[in-house]
């Protein structure tokens, strides 16, 4: 990697911190669906601080949704020990040296391997690296992911497991081939943006006249595709639909979304009750797990597409359900698996099966960490946003340093050096829990009145 500068005295890193960070989005209803009723939104969050003198530090996170962050945080904290004393330049030169001394650490791969909790905060240390690498750049990590040399690019990807589907040669030649008209894609993602749509309308908890105001706001803001959460009621799902259906008329893409509630005959016989309603997509129709479910939920909907990834814990899984010709959406998640790394590998992946890359964004930070890896599969890779959107959700958004922007229903470039992921320091002090100045407050609230 280039510019940075080796010192007399090598930089380590001296610290990893890390942070339960809870919001209390289950009030409103806010991320609701037919699985997951009262979700408040949260992040097990770390920093990684180093005395190299410039004050710069990487920032990652994992996301959950409320209870059992605190174990996911103590996941991230168990890593300490492969961090501590670590020199800062080799590993921002090669991440996928930790990545791969992580992933290899036998005593912690045991709880896995390679899923899980233990294997999110893999992910979430290996997405703070990247965001001190990206810092140290000067460069947003999109553009550093973009401009990288193919090679060392193929250098960060774990192959183990997948060289059945995808080998470094492939990758190299994809690599290779997908800088071509580089210049030209970067110079229209910076004046247009990547394209995104919105699930903001679509929440289960929301009444009907709340979804048909933000549906309606939607399209006025420029998005060309909303989501719906169903699953719970079918009688209610209908009459959803219908109700989003007159609300963006005919030309708008209405997906759909299971969040895995179903069997294999009930996603079949529930998708097809909506097709009336032209859904574009069913996503999680089922277990994120059962590749033969998806591939049969696939052939009795089409031609309703089906999407899943937001649960999909490895590339592995993802190898298979490409191998199975079991979706026609692939969503990568950028704290769910190892990092960017193993991102990289899926993304390869999707390309190599010709299958469009839709990602899972949302929650806390998500949008902002994920568009630099759609950016990227656009700029190197894929060389398209042809039926490829990324999923934009309007919360908590204010808590970033660098939060993400849109225009006309389009992710606009981040351009702050880094992975978009740190959190201002108010933010961090008021929703940590539970002593955090929000937290502490309300929790005392709760004590009173009981």
């Amino acid at each position: 990697m280039k510019g940075t500068l080796l010192t007399a005295t090598p930089a380590r890193i001296t610290a990893v911190d890390t942070y339960d960070i809870r919001f209390p989005t289950s009030r409103e209803l806010d991320g609701s669906d037919a699985m997951n009723p009262d979700p408040d939104y949260s992040a097990a969050y770390v920093v990684l601080r180093t005395d190299a003198g410039d004050g710069l530090q990487g920032h990652g996170f994992t996301f959950t949704i409320g209870r059992g962050n605190d174990v996911q945080v103590a996941a991230i904290g168990a890593l300490r020990p492969h961090l501590l004393g670590r020199s800062v330049d080799a590993l921002c030169a090669d991440p996928g040296s930790l990545n791969r001394d992580l992933i290899g650490d036998s005593q912690l791969r045991w709880l896995g391997p390679e899923k899980g909790v233990m294997h999110m905060a893999i992910g979430a240390v290996v997405n703070a690296v990247w965001d001190l690498a990206a810092k140290r750049e000067g460069q947003p990590l999109w553009r550093l992911l973009a401009h990288a040399d193919p090679a060392w690019l193929v250098s960060q990807i774990d192959f183990r497991y997948i060289v059945d589907a995808l080998t470094p040669e492939d990758a190299l030649r994809m690599l290779r081939e997908g800088r071509t008209g580089l210049a030209e894609r970067e110079a229209a993602l910076l004046e247009r943006g990547y394209p995104g749509y919105t699930t903001s309308p679509g929440w289960l908890g929301y009444s009907d006249e709340k979804l048909t105001r933000l549906a309606k706001q939607a399209v006025a803001d420029g998005f060309t595709q909303i989501k719906l959460k169903v699953g719970a009621d079918l009688a209610d799902d209908v009459r959803r639909m219908r109700t989003a259906r007159a609300a963006v008329g005919s030309r708008i893409r209405i997906a759909i979304d299971a969040n895995q509630r179903w069997n294999i005959g009930e996603a079949v016989a529930w998708t097809r009750a909506l097709a009336e309603f032209d859904p574009y997509w069913i996503e999680e129709p089922t277990s994120p797990d059962d590749i033969l479910g998806h591939a049969a939920v696939r052939e009795g909907v089409t031609p309703v597409k089906v999407a899943t990834g937001e649960h999909v814990q490895n590339r592995v899984v993802f190898k298979q359900l490409l191998q199975a010709g079991a979706i026609d959406v692939l969503q990568i998640d950028a704290a769910r698996v190892g990092g960017v790394n193993e991102n990289l590998a899926i993304l390869l992946l999707a390309a190599k099966f010709g299958v469009p890359v839709c990602p899972h964004a949302g929650g806390v930070g998500l949008c902002e960490l994920v568009q630099h890896l759609s950016m990227f599969d656009y700029l190197a890779l894929s060389g398209t946003t042809d039926d490829r959107v990324i999923e934009y959700v309007d919360h908590l958004h204010e808590h970033f340093t660098d939060p993400v922007k849109l225009r006309e229903g389009h992710y606009l470039a981040p351009l702050a050096p880094g992975f978009s992921a740190t959190m201002h320091p108010g933010s961090l002090a008021a929703y940590r829990y539970p002593d955090g100045g929000f937290w502490a407050v309300d929790l005392a609230g709760r004590e009173e009145v009981a």
